[in-house]
């Protein structure tokens, strides 16, 4: 029998968007392979939700020569209600902390 710590819980805080526009904000370069890896998703999950994030205005892509590079839209807000008049920003940025000990 599983102990609690063992399993996956069945909810999280986040949401696949959220956890991706994090990853992004981490490291604009990156690759949506990687950003997969990083978020337990598959590359065309992430591929779909990056193409969301874009039509809504969140971010933008751009070339740097073979690789994208993407630029988190300054000033975007929360899109709930319960949100509404507050930034990402202030959430990326506490997220996209390193948080590896020593801050390696």
């Amino acid at each position: 029998m599983e102990s609690s710590s063992e399993r996956r819980p069945s909810w999280t805080f986040l949401t696949n968007h959220a956890r991706v526009l994090v990853a992004i904000s981490r490291d604009p370069g990156v690759r949506l392979r990687d950003v997969a890896l990083t978020c337990g998703l598959t590359e065309r999950t992430v591929q779909a939700i990056v193409a969301d994030l874009e039509t809504d205005g969140y971010l933008t892509r751009s070339r740097d020569g073979r690789r994208n590079r993407y630029e988190i839209a300054e000033g975007a807000m929360f899109r709930h209600p319960a949100e509404a008049g507050h930034e990402i920003a202030g959430l990326l940025s506490l997220l996209a902390e390193d948080t590896s000990p020593l801050g390696r």
